[in-house]
């Protein structure tokens, strides 16, 4: 299991319990993997696979807080981390900095987010041996139209909003001039914070950030630290001498910081395991509180799941609302923080969401923090919110919408699958999967689609007094620091911004943190492990989805699953609320 905060014993052996006088204490930071936006349902029976971010940045917090420590070392070990989590990252690196500590990097090579990351650090370690690789931001989208035709596909897709672009990927085979605008828009944005980060923490010119990039996309470690963005390389069996001629002092490491994320159960008690497992979690607040509420994911109607078809997470609508009620019942819950990640999805269900958030908000504040974006139908959900912040490289917007059906006529043809259709009632045809809708019927549901468009922007405008519709909708995306320039987002923060933020307006010196939706009980952990396996005897659609995620690979597979859970929703509903899903890599 990776952990949060590890000392390196295997490498760093000569470590002492007791800190020796004169001695310069630093606290280990090592981040692998993914940091994790909440707990597990099941973590209060097996713990965490993972810290979350908030832990990550509390474990910050607490090192900025300890007169001991002298300095802190963060060491990436196969870390994934994205352009907003850095950032929320950042911002507890600089408390840290601004405590008087000196915060050290560590990684074996340094690609686009070490280097993100190192801007905001004191040194960059960089082991030697090792390189950096990184070019810049590459977008790559993906037009199907011709291959859908070449399947027999057709994809009858409207949309409302001239720069929404969420059809365009299924109907088109280059992009429109205005989405090409839109999506311009927002990586100017992201690659001028990008640039800014770079030019600040690496104190490099404008004139000269041009030049000094060019010579690390692909560099060895002598030439990153000539351009300028390594300070210094090491191996990692001599970090520790390395740090004591920094201090100029024996280095002792600091291993205090590991939250705990470990089971409750007893292994060593039959009995207590069982009595455990009998039980129905817990998740009543027991002192001041604020909770966090997940909005993770494609938004669906119904239950949230862990992993859809193609194995992304989604929100359902029914789950929220009922952890909703579950926040209203809770006197000792003093106010909500909406966390928000998701590109949004059903119409219907965010509508549903949002007319839950009122409710919460006529009983408790309600918040918003933007994690890596809050688009569409999570921008929708978003405006329920008294207050929205945002990281500046979260993507916000897309107010707009996109609705249709996908007709497989051409797709049964080649397979010489004869489908032989009946209906009853004059709109049964509609949604027949082997024909196409004639113009007529794509004007029936065009007017449906104003109507939830128009409904979009009553709820924006309703949450944002002062936005400017002309300016942000029609399905404009922007980065977080444009968006509060724009009035659709009140301020730069993370989620642990908004969490001491409201608790320092509701006067709660201390206060705990519960995330919500709750945890769930075993009974319905062996009912989603197994019960799920066996009424899908058919493990084709696993071995295919498989495939085609090693074929595109780890990083392009999140957006291109998303992009198929989305379009799935369009067998239950013709009009959804998404944004179009494209691949940006540092």
């Amino acid at each position: 299991m990776p952990t949060l905060t590890r000392l390196l014993i295997s490498t760093l052996t000569a470590s002492a319990v007791t800190v020796a006088a004169g001695a310069a204490e630093i606290a280990m930071v090592q981040i692998e993997d993914s940091p994790i936006e909440q707990p597990s349902p099941y973590g209060w029976l097996f713990g965490d696979p993972q810290p979350s971010l908030l832990d990550i940045v509390n474990t910050f917090d607490e090192i900025a807080g300890d007169p001991s420590i002298d300095g802190v070392v963060i060491r990436l070990k196969d870390a994934s981390l994205g352009a907003t989590q850095i950032e929320e990252l950042a911002q507890a690196i600089a408390r840290v900095r601004d405590s008087g500590k000196t915060v050290h990097l560590f990684a074996e090579n340094y690609g686009g987010q070490e280097l993100l990351l190192g801007s905001h650090v004191d040194e960059t370690i960089i082991q030697s041996g090792g390189g950096t690789f990184y070019g810049g931001l590459l977008v790559e989208e993906m037009f199907l139209a011709d291959t859908l035709d070449w399947i027999g596909i057709k994809a009858d897709l409207v949309q409302i909003g001239d720069y929404k672009g969420a059809n365009e990927q299924y109907t088109r085979t280059s992009p429109s001039p205005a989405w090409q605008e839109s999506l311009d828009v927002l990586l100017d944005g992201i690659w001028a914070n990008t640039l800014s980060y770079f030019m600040n923490g690496y104190d490099i010119s404008e004139g000269e950030i041009d030049g000094a990039l060019s010579k690390i996309w692909f560099a060895s470690a002598e030439d990153a630290q000539k351009a300028g963005f390594i300070d210094s390389i090491v191996d990692l069996a001599a970090l520790e001498s390395h740090l004591a001629d920094h201090y100029g002092a024996e280095i002792e490491w600091n291993m205090d910081y590991e939250p705990k994320a470990e089971s409750t159960i007893d292994l060593s008690n039959p009995f207590a395991i069982f009595s455990l497992l009998s039980k129905e979690p817990d998740h009543t607040a027991t002192g001041p509180t604020i909770a966090v509420l997940h909005i993770e994911g494609v938004i669906v109607d119904g239950d949230s799941s862990a992993g859809g078809m193609f194995g992304g997470q989604s929100t359902g609508s029914r789950t929220i609302r009922n952890a909703i009620e579950d926040i209203i019942d809770q006197d000792q819950i003093k106010g909500v923080v909406v966390r928000v990640n998701s590109p949004g999805g059903s119409a219907i269900a965010s509508e549903v969401i949002w007319q839950g958030l009122q409710r919460l908000g006529e009983t408790k504040p309600v918040w918003v923090s933007v994690g890596n974006m809050a688009a569409s139908g999570g921008y929708y959900v978003a405006v329920g919110g008294d207050k929205i912040y945002v990281n500046p490289t979260s993507i916000v917007g897309s107010i707009g919408v996109v609705g249709g059906k996908i007709s497989l006529g051409g797709l049964y043809d080649r397979l010489k699958i004869k489908i032989v259709t009946r209906t009853r009632g004059p709109m049964a045809g509609m949604f027949a999967s082997d024909t196409p809708w004639t113009e007529p019927q794509i004007e029936m549901i065009r007017g449906k689609m104003i109507e939830t468009y128009d409904l979009f922007t009553s709820r924006v405008t309703a949450g944002r007094d002062d936005i400017d519709l002309s300016k942000t909708a029609e399905g404009r995306l922007f980065t977080g620091n444009l968006a509060i320039d724009l009035d659709m987002a009140d301020q730069i923060g993370g989620l642990d911004d908004a969490l001491e933020d409201m608790a320092a307006q509701l006067d709660m010196p201390r206060y705990d943190v519960m995330h919500f939706p709750g945890p769930k009980s075993f009974e319905k952990f062996m009912e989603e492990a197994f019960g799920g396996f066996v009424e899908t005897p058919n493990t084709g659609v696993v071995s295919l989805v498989a495939a085609a995620r090693e074929l595109v690979g780890p990083e392009r597979w999140p957006a291109v699953q998303n992009g198929l859970d989305q379009l799935m929703l369009l067998r239950d509903e013709p009009v959804i609320l998404t944004m179009p899903r494209t691949f940006i890599f540092r």
